[in-house]
């Protein structure tokens, strides 16, 4: 009898507690509705500060108590193992999000002997995008792939966007960027292109200026980077440093 008794009351306590975990997302989820009715919340659960949910909004993390009734954004930072726990997790998302662009919906300037893959989030018109556009042969001397993904500033609908998609559909592609970052106007080409889509991805990625280069591990590094200043940033984080 003890025994059936003891399996209860651990089932009731483990019913309790998904229920109490339940309760905290959603009054988590509550309060963020609450500040900015039909915000579309992407994910809560429990954060690594204890008596917090984490939540993320369209790849921003915020936290948010337990009780609903405190928000809190920025770094939460690990003293005691030295890491940055909100930019960890803001890496996580900007990895899986940008599996939502694959290599076929890129252009692609490849590395003969490729040692390092950057993305690189650009805008035709950007002075820093176009110099580091000047310097494509010394990053790929350096083993660095440079893959495109487009990010006209000035919004969807812009001259920076009619440019964007011009070369995209040209076909030569890596021609017309290169006649585009030279100054030169890639015309009014038009097709099925994903301009818009990598445009939303990169405000989901926390871009917010070009160019932005995303590693591999998912890190947003914002502004142009010489080829030597990339290729040793690029060498510490494969060595862990």
């Amino acid at each position: 009898m003890i025994k059936y008794i003891t399996g209860a009351v651990a089932l009731a306590c483990a019913l309790g507690a998904g229920i109490a975990v339940a309760d905290e997302a959603e009054r988590a989820s509550e309060a963020i509705r609450t500040l900015v009715p039909g915000t579309p919340i992407d994910s809560v659960e429990a954060a690594p500060l204890p008596g917090f949910q984490e939540v993320v909004i369209n790849g921003n993390v915020i936290y948010v108590s337990n009780d609903g009734k405190y928000l809190m954004q920025g770094m939460l930072f690990d003293i005691e193992n030295k890491v940055d726990l909100t930019e960890g997790r803001k890496a996580g998302i900007r990895r899986a999000a940008m599996a939502a662009a694959p290599v076929s919906e890129r252009i692609v300037f490849p590395a003969k002997n490729k040692k390092y893959t950057v993305s690189v989030f650009t805008d035709i018109d950007c002075g820093f995008c176009r110099q580091l556009h000047k310097q494509m042969a010394e990053y790929n001397d350096r083993g660095i792939e440079i893959q495109y993904l487009m990010f006209p500033r000035a919004g969807v609908g812009s001259d920076a966007f009619r440019k964007a998609v011009a070369v995209w559909c040209d076909k030569d592609q890596q021609g017309a960027m290169t006649l585009a970052k030279d100054g030169g106007d890639p015309g009014n080409r038009n097709c099925s292109n994903p301009i818009e889509a990598q445009f939303a991805l990169g405000q989901k990625a926390g871009v917010t200026g070009t160019p932005s280069l995303i590693f591999e591990d998912g890190t947003l590094a914002p502004g142009y980077m010489p080829p030597d200043q990339l290729l040793q940033r690029l060498q510490q984080m494969e060595a862990g440093k």
